[in-house]
């Protein structure tokens, strides 16, 4: 089969190639931690409902908002130190949790395609996104070799195809580890540390702690466009799960919480109201100004962070930030758990 693309043929059996690891997640996913989070006090929604192929574009409208740091401040961490990335892994094929448009990653790509041809995973639950920037990043790299994993982050972990060159770097950017709360992010860099061999190297970029207004601005943007983000996950249940949710009668509510070191963001109910997701066969009644939990962003301490990875068996080799510490990246190795593990 052949796309044609920015002026160039792409055979998607030559360079290109998919593993869809959700493929029967339609037929078996019957929205229990739907129903379970509606159901409690406070009533919460999986992040996960973020990312139909809607919620992930206006995630990348999002990372452009001036308001919105941690993107810009990521990508500057990137082009400085990227010959410092490189020079500690040497050469490598590279696996992305949660790529997106993979923007950030062409610095990555870029400067190992210099070592040879290259082998990258992006791992994404919306296939849509995930099947046009690898089209776009085949058209752009004539050396890169590209298996798109169609999937969450549990389970593409956990089917991660044997590795085709010497060394791998399992990358996980944009600080989406702080949308875990504790017990999540402990099972999360268990699976981190069982998908890596010893030897291979994990890059982790975080947000850091900050002035509130700062934090709280970033959630809140002046041109709503993360309001639409949060709304537009009440639409994708609609779709999926056959529901009424009106969205004219909730609104953003994002803010941040000191105790926890985290934004919080909800979708607040603007009326007293009854939604039904017919698929689930559920039915919630909602108070005037009650809210619903989407998200958290968790604002991480770097000592701390280091001491959580290297409990995993993830030693931290080197930590970049920015000049104002408002990110953090860090470059990790998985150690050897038994003596004799390592090569």
């Amino acid at each position: 089969m052949e796309k044609t693309h920015m002026n160039a043929t792409i055979t998607e059996h030559d360079r290109l190639r998919w593993i869809t690891v959700d493929k029967d997640l339609p037929t078996i996913d019957r929205g229990e931690d739907i129903i379970a989070g509606l159901r409690s006090t406070p009533k919460t929604l999986p992040p996960r409902y973020f990312y139909d192929d809607r919620g992930s574009e206006l995630f990348e409208q999002i990372t452009d908002l001036p308001e919105y740091y941690p993107t810009r401040t990521e990508q500057a961490i990137l082009d400085t130190y990227v010959s410092e990335i490189i020079e500690l892994t040497g050469a490598c094929e590279i696996v992305e949790l949660g790529s997106g448009s993979s923007r950030k990653t062409h610095t990555l790509l870029t400067a190992y395609s210099q070592l040879g041809p290259l082998h990258y995973y992006p791992i994404d639950v919306s296939a849509g996104i995930l099947r046009t920037t690898a089209l776009e990043l085949l058209a752009t790299y004539p050396q890169l070799n590209v298996c798109g994993v169609a999937g969450t982050y549990e389970r593409a972990l956990a089917k991660l195809p044997p590795r085709m060159v010497e060394n791998r770097m399992l990358m996980f950017l944009g600080s989406t580890m702080g949308n875990m709360d504790d017990r999540s992010c402990d099972l999360f860099l268990t699976q981190v540390q069982q998908a890596l061999q010893p030897g291979e190297f994990f890059l982790l970029g975080v947000d850091l702690q900050k002035p509130i207004d700062v934090l709280e601005a970033a959630y809140n943007d002046a041109q709503g466009v993360t309001a639409a983000f949060n709304l537009n996950m009440l639409q994708h249940l609609n779709d999926r799960f056959e529901g009424n949710f009106n969205l004219d009668n909730f609104a953003h509510y994002a803010f941040f919480n000191p105790v926890a070191s985290q934004i919080e963001m909800h979708l607040k109910s603007l009326t007293a109201q009854t939604i039904q997701l017919k698929a689930l066969d559920l039915e919630i009644s909602l108070k005037s100004g009650e809210t619903i939990h989407t998200e958290i962003s968790r604002k991480f301490h770097l000592p701390t962070l280091s001491d959580t990875l290297t409990t995993h068996a993830l030693q931290p080799l080197k930590i970049w930030t920015d000049p104002q510490s408002w990110f953090g990246l860090i470059l990790c190795q998985q150690q050897c758990l038994l003596s004799g593990d390592c090569p």
